[in-house]
């Protein structure tokens, strides 16, 4: 048996499973329900890709900090920029962190993006850390997933026969 990119088994039987389906995450697909498929060598490689990419992005950080040397603009703007980058970080880092266990505020983030955007940094570690614990996102879509399986069990519980043909009480 093998498996798409989304990481949905293939050649499966033809039977449609009833209820909700699981949201797929980013690098993982479906894979995260069940962990299977490469789950791990996925969480593996999604944490060395986001520390290299880290690690990228903070050199191209020195050599811009580098350039505002060359340019002798005093002491002042280079201070300025550490600090605006390492402020950015640190809320995108928060904010990152915030959203693999719930939904972000749609409003908040779009008000937000230039500071994150600023703050790739912060994004990055976030999601490095959060590869060694579970895929990113995991805990919120399972949280989600297993209540939405829950409502569906209830639902589908309850009914029994059809409910057309039940006698009506006088």
């Amino acid at each position: 048996m093998s498996a798409t990119p989304s990481g949905t088994p293939t050649g499966t039987p033809t039977e449609t499973p009833t209820g909700p389906r699981p949201e797929p995450i980013r690098f993982f697909g479906t894979t995260w329900v069940d962990h299977t498929d490469g789950y791990l060598l996925r969480r593996v490689g999604a944490a060395a890709g986001s520390l290299a990419a880290a690690v990228a992005a903070c050199l191209v950080l020195r050599f811009a900090y580098q350039g505002l040397q060359l340019a002798d603009t005093g002491s002042f703007v280079p201070l300025l920029v550490v600090v605006m980058f390492a402020v950015c970080s640190a809320l995108a880092f928060r904010g990152t962190w915030e959203s693999f266990t719930r939904r972000p505020d749609p409003d908040r983030q779009s008000s937000l993006r230039g500071l994150l955007t600023i703050g790739f940094v912060g994004s990055l570690v976030a999601y490095f850390f959060r590869s060694l614990i579970e895929a990113p996102g995991e805990k919120l879509h399972r949280q989600e997933y297993e209540e939405s399986r829950r409502r569906h069990e209830k639902r589908t519980n309850r009914r029994t026969g059809n409910p057309s043909k039940k006698r009506r009480r006088s």
